[in-house]
């Protein structure tokens, strides 16, 4: 945890001063406005945000893979992206906006338990039909959202609103990420009984725990997190996937001790990508997914070919 907090910090300090607009330390010593401003406005919203983001978006696929039993789920894997993406749409075509944050975490919740209870129903004898069940949810949730959005011509609406870039995060934009705080600490005070769930019905059962209602609020927390990071942010593939995985890897399946390790990491691996994505073709910019996507799609096949040697 103090090396993943050191290289977090700085990390942090790195993106704070890599832009097109210069920024100095000496700048800010000399209390230069223009700097301050630049800090203020640009720079430290992102900052905050790109933190918020990965450690949400982390912690949502520990808690995912917790309630659905299985290391190879996450948001990215199990349609509650996509959902949230129809709430969008939904909130588009209904009351002209998609700011009804209330039916896009509706939906995201609605997908997600639905998954949850179509895999806790069946009994899989690979883990790995799992993520692939997911993938396949998503993905034709994905095509109705796009069929919608062909059909009332706001395609462009939708993916702008997906497709995960965090350069036009300004202040005032990016605020709604801080609901991933109290996610965070609803997760660890229910970590014990979260855990109890990712055990077994019968074993929560007997501990004198309510199942359903255990799932209810780890879907809801999961929901939240991934939908209110696809709102601000855009879309970031495999992160909630790959991130959980590491960590468990290292420190077995603890979720209170693994949480803010996930947490650390989650962030420090956007931050990474999104400077790669600042820095690979200065002074222009890439979206910062297309590195997320890359590096987790990478970490996924490993974790699929170990899965399966380790089933053999």
């Amino acid at each position: 945890m103090k090396w993943l907090f050191l290289s977090l910090c700085l990390l942090s300090l790195g993106s704070l001063f890599v832009g097109v607009s210069q920024l100095s330390i000496i700048s800010l010593i000399t209390l230069d406005p223009a700097a301050w401003d630049l800090l203020i406005t640009s720079r430290l919203p992102r900052l905050l945000a790109i933190l918020l983001a990965g450690a949400g978006l982390s912690i949502a696929g520990l808690v995912m893979q917790q309630i659905s039993q299985n290391k190879f789920a996450a948001p990215s894997t199990s349609g509650t992206i996509e959902c949230a993406m129809l709430g969008y749409m939904l909130s588009l075509l209904i009351f002209g906006d998609g700011e009804a944050l209330w039916l896009i975490f509706l939906t995201a919740i609605i997908g997600t338990l639905a998954f949850v209870k179509l895999i806790q129903s069946i009994q899989f004898k690979n883990a790995i039909f799992v993520p692939l069940i997911g993938i396949i949810f998503g993905n034709i949730i994905e095509s109705v959202v796009t069929f919608i959005a062909y059909k009332f011509d706001a395609l462009q609406n939708l993916s702008n609103w997906s497709l995960a870039n965090f350069s036009n995060i300004l202040q005032g934009d990016f605020e709604l990420l801080y609901i991933a705080v109290p996610c965070a600490i609803i997760t660890y005070l229910y970590a014990n009984q979260i855990s109890a769930v990712g055990i077994g019905k019968s074993f929560a059962t007997n501990l004198g725990l309510k199942y359903g209602q255990i799932v209810t609020i780890g879907v809801i927390l999961v929901s939240i997190m991934a939908a209110t990071v696809v709102m601000i942010v855009g879309e970031l593939p495999f992160l909630g996937l790959i991130v959980p995985n590491i960590i468990s890897y290292y420190q077995g399946d603890n979720l209170k001790k693994n949480l803010p390790n996930t947490a650390l990491l989650g962030a420090c691996v956007v931050l990474v990508c999104d400077l790669i994505s600042r820095i690979i073709i200065f002074p222009y910019e890439l979206p910062v997914s297309m590195f997320i996507s890359i590096i987790g799609g990478l970490v996924f096949i490993i974790l699929l070919l170990k899965r399966e040697a380790n089933d053999r």
